[in-house]
């Protein structure tokens, strides 16, 4: 019958007999028969589909009689569906499947509200308003049809979830297209393809968009096909091998979805860079570009068996012998597959194919004549180049017609969700290189490349000299903590959410703040006008956040919805600092307050004792009642068992007594936990998967008061034993307000209206990232934000209250942590040294006629060649490496517009300001990543279920004090390494061949000289024996001219007044050449200038092993 030789061709029925058959036969039954020629359920299923034959008219033919055959047959038809790729097949399944006959979670769970876009009003023809049907926006509406096919392919693949896990991974443009699709033909049927309702859905335009362009795509690729060998034109040279192996309806999807998202990118308001947009759409098509040539060379992509342990069998290997003959063959060809592509290649790719889009990409608008009230309509095209000035360069832009930004500004896709984005039903893939691990089917990086190239060489460099394999254990740790959804709190967010009321932080879906109105006896007072103007802009800036914030939480509600009742697991992946984060963004316990509640271990056990105590500890700590000492706190949760109780039964209709916790959701949860304990007779016995925290005391300070010894500061972040946690907000927030009250009683204005409304929380988040080296800007933006949730000091003045307090704190914070001061301040000064030093091997030395050692390095090629960036290795063997370099830009050109380019591979100077102000907060974080890392591993030893936030750890209550134990352990190992010593030592060894010319440190008054000779450097003495140093060159050839020193003096100003406070006073540039020009050519060991290291206090890192509020 398949031959069709009997001109006689199979039916519906004749595939359900051969299922049948099979399964009464199939391999393991006790009627196993052998195949012939291989008709197993795959061979069946991809023929049906090839005949067009409905899987259900197969599955639900009369001839299968027995409902548990049926089961069977559609359980295993899904699971080869998923490996052939065939999602229509699992969502027709998923449709039709009988819930009832599933152990189906989401049957009695209400659908979620959906966020829906403001409505249009507008005026007809009769005058008559017309107000359109509100609609969810695209990136949310795409993320609910995805999880709705999830849902579907778990009705049939219940049993099987690595199956589902490999559908939920599976590409995403099938989907897309069937989305565009079926928006076209409800257009039709509905009779509104006219061209006068079209500007109604953005979806529709794509959908005509993609035909147009699959088409044009058709003739433009074989043109170009036919016309490169005759031509040496650089705009389309050597592309055509990549556009025609790759089908034109997949490059028409990536370069609608790539062109759309990009929207309103990079600065420019309607529309986007041309070179964002040309590169974006050529990386898109590498990527499906690879893809394909694996298939083509039969080289399948590695598949999750059942069994974990086939990561590490030979099944990786077996298709290197293809994989090398690929490469070999295309390299014959010219086709360098396997490497990356440049990023002139993929321009003049992205060029090919955005400007086929700018051909075909129309939309219809209309308008009504003002005099002859007719309808007009006229064809423009959706997308046109052009340029415009961003920060005074005049960069080439591609831009949207006005009615496509206008239709987008409020349903962007810049966030639309891919699967890889969802959590995982499986463990995730060991990481078992830098770019192997993760998620199982798509590939993942183990770091978040900061746009350098660099950074991916050392970690490739790192991992293959095998040194990093304790990061990667501890990202598997990570990642293989199984969790589940709260469905407790899930059932009452959902109904909050539902309901379209403000609670516990859940925004309400219509905003609840009135618009400021301008009294009609103030419109002609200026000052007045300019408040109201001020609010206006304060009160239309909230609506639109209130939206964002809608959207956010629909993303975690519709998420935790899809996963309720399964097991699900979080992959993780480090940034440049080696810090760790789930790779999921919008449903993790790195998210905020209503994340972390729907969140729970999937291991409960039993609480005990001791965690009974931690429960209700934490439970204070959540309320904020975080100040007291332990046996004070748990007093408190005793005082107020009763609100506990009423929260926890009744928790909407009740006080809402959790509702003003500081946060609330997780408040609830813990309230409805120690309920269900203390219902029991033996509370201690209750099984709980609650995670309990152990948060750090500002836990930069920390690591900066344990690298100097500092004893002042270590009582203050509560290193040193204590009967009672020390509260470093609340000591800084009494030392600004004593300061605030001796302005005010000099008559200070702005003293007098702050007096007593300097409250912790004003402080707080300046205190906590002042250590990571915030900025006089961002404590001043910190704190506005405060003082205007305060409510109580007018709008208008918050700006400026917020800069005399910001210097208040800042100044106050120097005092409090001298000893960080001086630690961040060797850090500055190194990382500037390093950015302006040059190898030796650059510098073009050459032994004149007198056998002196002289640079033949032009001038004006010095600072060019200062591309040193600043590298260190973190105790676990993770080299940090930090990407700050200025762009360079490269011109290609293209058929569209002669763009230029920022390639991240190329060589470029370093940004000497950006190394220096982020080494301190970048070297403290890595630090805090691998006191995580450490504890993760230890934990994992031990048995502890383990999840982090930075510096708040999580596991069972019952295991706090293990955790403690553990977190106290690993601090004192990481501190008793000498870590500053190393890292000293290191930068000798690593930049002992760097030079650095002394003109380019300055002059004896120059702000870096005087930074570091008040550090201990010896700058001073070289400067004075530059002359009889060895080492340097005098040569003769090299010149300066005033202008490079005046640019020299600005730049080590900002330092200067970072350190000290003090601004240079200017320097006459008659007197800055003469003392300048006797060191010009000048070469000194970047080495012989790093300071020594800050002396060290004399607080001992042992001494908080007994320190119970270390972590609390």
């Amino acid at each position: 019958m398949e031959s069709g030789q009997d001109e006689v061709h199979p039916t519906a029925k004749t595939y359900s007999l051969m299922l049948d058959l099979w399964h009464q036969h199939r391999p393991g039954s006790s009627n196993m028969m052998v195949c012939e020629n291989g008709k197993t359920p795959a061979y069946l299923l991809a023929r049906l589909v090839d005949r067009d034959i409905s899987v259900m008219s197969v599955v639900s033919n009369p001839y299968l009689n027995s409902p548990a055959t049926v089961l069977d047959i559609v359980h295993t038809l899904s699971s080869e569906a998923v490996n052939l790729g065939f999602h229509s097949v699992i969502k027709e399944l998923g449709q039709n499947q009988d819930s009832a006959s599933t152990n189906d979670i989401l049957r009695d769970v209400p659908g979620v509200r959906p966020v829906y876009r403001d409505p249009k009003i507008t005026v007809s023809e009769d005058g008559e308003t017309v107000k359109e049907e509100p609609e969810v926006p695209f990136n949310l509406d795409s993320l609910r049809r995805h999880l709705a096919n999830v849902t579907e392919a778990r009705q049939v693949l219940d049993a099987d979830v690595h199956a589902r896990q490999r559908h939920l991974e599976a590409s995403v443009y099938e989907l897309a297209v069937e989305q565009l699709q079926h928006r076209a033909q409800v257009f039709e049927e509905k009779g509104l393809d006219n061209g006068i309702l079209s500007h109604s859905e953005l979806q529709h335009w794509m959908w005509k968009w993609h035909v147009a362009l699959q088409a044009r795509l058709t003739v433009e690729i074989g043109r170009i096909s036919k016309a490169e060998p005759k031509t040496l034109n650089r705009a389309t040279a050597n592309i055509s091998p990549y556009l025609t192996l790759v089908k034109a309806e997949k490059l028409s999807l990536l370069t609608i979805l790539e062109v759309m998202r990009l929207q309103g990118s990079g600065g420019v308001v309607v529309g986007m860079k041309m070179t964002r947009a040309l590169i974006a759409v050529g990386k898109a098509v590498e990527n499906e570009y690879k893809a394909e040539m694996c298939r083509l060379n039969n080289i399948p992509i590695p598949t999750y068996s059942r069994s974990p342990e086939m990561f590490f069998s030979k099944m990786g290997y077996q298709h290197l012998h293809q994989r090398r003959m690929a490469a070999a063959q295309t390299m014959e060809d010219g086709e360098t597959w396997t490497s990356t592509w440049t990023q002139a290649v993929r321009s003049r790719v992205g060029a090919v194919l955005v400007e086929c889009l700018m051909d075909v990409a129309e939309i219809d608008r209309t308008k009504i004549d003002p005099v002859t009230k007719e309808t007009m309509t006229e064809s423009q095209p959706a997308f046109y180049s052009g340029y415009e000035y961003i920060r005074g360069q005049k960069l080439g832009v591609l831009r949207l017609n006005p009615v496509v930004s206008e239709r987008m500004a409020k349903d962007s896709l810049s966030r639309t969700i891919h699967p890889r984005h969802l959590p995982m039903l499986v463990k995730p893939k060991p990481w078992l290189n830098y770019d192997d691990g993760g998620y199982i089917y798509n590939k993942s990086q183990a770091m978040r490349f900061k746009d350098s190239s660099e950074q991916e060489l050392y970690l490739k460099e790192a991992t293959n000299a095998g040194t990093v394999e304790l990061v990667y254990a501890g990202l598997d740790v990570l990642g293989s903590t199984p969790w589940k959804i709260n469905k407790t709190i899930f059932d009452i967010v959902l109904n909050v959410w539902n309901s379209g009321e403000r609670m516990g932080k859940i925004p309400p879906a219509v905003f609840d703040q009135e618009e400021p109105k301008l009294p009609e006896h103030l419109e002609h007072d200026m000052e007045a006008r300019s408040h109201y103007i001020t609010r206006q802009k304060q009160w239309a800036q909230a609506k639109a956040n209130n939206h964002s914030d809608r959207c956010s939480v629909n993303y975690k509600i519709e998420i935790a919805r899809t996963f309720l009742g399964d097991t699900i697991f979080l992959p993780h992946n480090l940034d440049f600092r080696g810090r760790a984060y789930p790779i999921p963004p919008h449903l993790s316990h790195i998210g905020d307050d209503l994340a972390r509640s729907l969140l729970l271990f999937d291991e409960a056990k039993p609480l005990g004792v001791r965690g009974f105590r931690w429960m209700k500890i934490h439970l204070a700590n959540l309320y904020g009642y975080d100040k007291a000492n332990f046996d004070e706190r748990v007093q408190w949760v005793n005082e107020h068992l009763d609100e506990v109780r009423d929260s926890a039964t009744k928790p909407l209709e009740g006080k809402r007594w959790w509702a003003n916790a500081d946060d609330p959701w997780q408040c609830l949860a813990t309230c409805i936990e120690l309920n269900n304990a203390l219902e029991l007779e033996d509370p201690h016995s209750y099984v709980s998967a609650l995670p309990v925290h152990q948060d750090g005391t500002c836990n930069g300070l920390q690591h900066y008061a344990a690298l100097g010894g500092d004893d002042q500061g270590a009582r203050q972040v509560n290193l040193a034993a204590a009967d009672r946690p020390s509260d470093v907000y609340t000591h800084v927030s009494l030392d600004v307000e004593k300061a605030i009250a001796i302005d005010a009683a000099a008559g200070h204005e702005m003293a007098k209206l702050l007096s007593g409304k300097i409250s912790r929380k004003v402080v707080k988040q300046t205190v906590m990232t002042t250590v990571y080296g915030v900025t006089f800007v961002g404590a001043r933006e910190q704190i506005e934000k405060q003082l205007n949730e305060r409510k109580d000091i007018p709008k208008e003045l918050c700006w400026l209250a917020a800069s005399y307090v910001a210097k208040k704190v800042l100044v106050t914070i120097g005092d409090t942590f001298k000893g960080a001061k001086h630690i961040q301040t060797w850090f500055n000064l190194c990382a500037r040294l390093i950015a302006k030093s040059i190898p030796e091997d650059r510098l073009s030395l050459t032994t004149n006629s007198m056998g002196e050692t002289v640079v033949t390095l032009a001038r004006n090629r010095m600072k060019k060649e200062q591309m040193t960036t600043v590298i260190w290795t973190t105790p676990l063997g993770l080299p940090i490496v930090q990407p700050y370099r200025k762009s360079a830009r490269k011109q290609v050109m293209t058929a569209i517009q002669s763009v230029y380019i920022s390639d991240p591979n190329a060589s470029a100077e370093v940004n000497a300001g950006k190394q220096a102000s982020a080494f301190p907060p970048n070297f403290i974080h890595s630090l805090d990543a691998t006191h995580m890392m450490l504890t993760a591993l230890e934990c994992r030893n031990r048995g502890l279920a383990f999840a982090s936030v930075h510096d708040s750890y999580w596991t069972h209550a019952c295991d706090i004090d293990k955790m403690s134990e553990i977190i106290r352990e690993t601090f004192i190992a990481l501190h008793s390494s000498d870590i500053l010593g190393k890292l000293d030592q290191e930068f000798r060894e690593r930049y002992k061949d760097h030079k650095i010319a002394i003109d380019a440190v300055g002059t004896r008054a120059g702000s870096l000289v005087k930074a570091l000779a008040a550090a201990g450097s010896p700058v001073l003495e070289i400067l004075s024996q530059a002359k009889q140093l060895p080492g340097f060159s005098d040569e003769a050839g090299t010149e300066v001219q005033s202008a490079q020193v005046v640019e020299e003096k600005d730049e080590d100003e900002e330092l200067l007044e970072f350190l000290t406070g003090e601004s240079k006073p200017t320097k006459p540039e008659s007197t800055m050449d003469q003392e300048t020009r006797g060191l010009i050519g000048q070469f000194i060991n970047v080495t012989d200038l790093i300071p020594p290291l800050p002396a060290k206090g004399t607080f001992k890192v042992e001494t908080i092993k007994g320190s119970q509020y270390f972590f609390s």
